[in-house]
């Protein structure tokens, strides 16, 4: 996908995006453009082994210069969390310590919980060499993990930060899981696929398909049925009225 206008600030409340000692600016960038394509636009960085502003990860960020803007640096995890009441930590590896563990679903229901009450909640992601550490681990209540291929569950930091900030919106969004593209045109009224049936089976009965007397029946019914099943628009039953027309013409034709 080409680049992006410059994006805007989210004003709702959303969780905080915590990197840990990120290696690579661009993946802080990659981070920040996946933020705020999922709504997401505070983040706050731990110690970055380049230091801060860095210019790779504004041009990585393609455009979600806001959040790299307003991104706060911190010394220490526990600077980092510590205005926050619940905090989660990502992480791909068993832990000795005891924790509660939650998949990214879990956790962004969990978030919207805690928002909604009025909490404060970060999300830590760690470096991309290591992951985060049992001295990082503890400062969280929350262990989530995401749920791949256990032979292969790798993830560059980036890609993490987008699985779960994904998980975040989805879980607030209302869009339907399947509709039709609307394109400008509005679906066909029963009227109208009527009138696109009687055209249709006036063609048929012409063309001698219809013949059979016994079959008729079911045939016509299957027929109509299917052009229920299709949820037409307007300007397809339009369409589709004039292949039957065209059809019509030429078999007068021969």
């Amino acid at each position: 996908m080409g680049r992006a206008s410059k994006g805007r600030d989210v004003a709702a409340a959303t969780p905080v995006v915590i990197l840990v000692r990120p290696q690579l600016g661009e993946n802080i960038g990659m981070a920040a453009r996946a933020m705020l394509n999922c709504g997401l636009s505070t983040l706050r960085l731990v110690a970055p082994r380049d230091g801060w502003p860095n210019e790779k990860a504004q041009r990585a960020a393609s455009g979600a210069d806001i959040v790299l803007e307003k991104a706060e640096v911190f010394d220490s995890v526990g600077e980092a969390v510590a205005d926050l009441e619940r905090v989660i930590a990502t992480t791909a590896r068993n832990r000795e310590l005891a924790q509660r563990i939650v998949t990214p679903r879990q956790a962004a229901a969990d978030m919207r919980g805690w928002i909604g009450q009025g909490e404060r909640v970060g999300i830590l992601f760690g470096p991309e060499r290591t992951g985060l550490e049992n001295d990082d681990m503890v400062h969280a209540d929350t262990a989530l993990n995401i749920p791949l291929n256990p032979q292969f569950s790798s993830l560059n930091m980036a890609q993490a930060v987008l699985l779960v900030a994904y998980e975040w919106i989805t879980a607030g969004d209302a869009t339907p899981p399947s509709r039709m593209a609307d394109h400008a045109t509005r679906p066909a009224t029963k009227e109208e696929l009527q009138s696109l049936f009687d055209h249709l089976e006036r063609a048929l009965d012409q063309s001698g398909f219809l013949r059979n007397k016994e079959m008729r029946p079911s045939m016509v019914l299957n027929l109509r049925a299917l052009l229920q099943r299709a949820e037409m628009t307007e300007q397809e039953a339009r369409t589709f009225h004039g292949v039957i027309k065209f059809l019509s013409k030429s078999k007068h034709e021969e």
